[in-house]
């Protein structure tokens, strides 16, 4: 991916480049207005995550429950 091979340098370079067309004012409001939608999307992903998971466990339970006794 693009973002492995970005390193240290990169991303000074992008911070330079942030301040520069922002401004130090705005750079605040920036950052936590990304924290806040990272945080939202990792919150929406541990849900989507979270709801496989009890679907697979359901269907298990619904498969065990309905196939007879293995021996």
């Amino acid at each position: 991916m693009f973002f492995q091979s970005i390193g240290v340098p990169g991303l000074i370079i992008i911070l330079i480049i942030t301040l520069i067309v922002f401004g130090p004012k705005k750079l605040p409001e920036i950052g936590a207005a990304f924290g806040k939608t990272l945080s939202e999307f990792k919150k929406s992903a541990n849900e989507i995550m979270g709801s496989d998971e009890t679907e697979k466990k359901a269907e298990e339970a619904l498969q065990q429950a309905t196939d007879p006794v293995k021996k």
